[in-house]
């Protein structure tokens, strides 16, 4: 079983890049190849470092028992989000994912999953966790370790589904929040360390 599934959200905010407004009116589709060392103005502290180099996002964190994230500054509502996700350095005890419909550092859904093989989705309002359909259930269709994993999420509607390597792991109905940015972060829990690169994401109509 996962360690420790409730995180500080103090690094989230620190590293959070403001949200655009609007109502989800992004043209679609979208992609981002990491290429350009700008993009998504992700920022660097102590605890983390998150920087675009190399034709990825990279996403290391540090300490024990925290995350660090970057955001695309975008503001989407109904999409088809398709991300590689490579651990490449740390334990195995570990978490990484998709952000989605977020609205600031207190308030989004998220699509995780760890290097040993589990997962799960979550909404945060006002900071607080809301488990969808359960905490960490383990799962074959994940690859464990430094590995990569497509990670897959639809939004439409309220109705939220989440797919690994192409299989579907779990589907969520929630109308809390209609529209947001994304994010791609990392997390640890009791070991330091986590080290997960993100390429070839592609953002297309549901």
């Amino acid at each position: 079983m996962k360690a420790n599934a409730y995180l500080t959200l103090a690094l989230l905010a620190a590293l959070l890049v403001a949200c655009s407004g609007g109502g989800g009116g992004e043209e679609l589709p979208w992609s981002e190849e990491f290429s350009e060392p700008g993009a998504w103005q992700a920022e660097t502290d102590a605890a983390a470092d998150v920087v675009i180099q190399e034709g990825v996002l990279r996403v290391y964190v540090a300490f024990a028992n925290q995350l660090a994230w970057a955001t695309a500054e975008k503001d989407l509502g109904d999409f088809h989000l398709a991300v590689d996700a490579t651990q490449v350095a740390g334990p195995d005890d570990n978490e990484y994912g998709v952000l989605v419909r977020l609205q600031d550092a207190a308030n989004f859904y998220r699509f995780s999953i760890s290097g040993d093989g589990y997962f799960q989705v979550s909404k945060f309002e006002d900071g607080e966790p809301t488990y969808l359909g359960g905490r960490w259930m383990p799962s074959d269709l994940i690859n464990q370790g430094q590995a990569t994993n497509v990670i897959e999420v639809i939004c439409q509607g309220s109705t939220f589904t989440f797919l690994v390597n192409g299989q579907q792991l779990a589907q969520v109905e929630d109308a809390t929040f209609a529209h947001g940015d994304i994010g791609l972060y990392v997390g640890t829990f009791s070991m330091p360390g986590a080290e997960v690169h993100f390429d070839n994401l592609h953002v297309a109509a549901p």
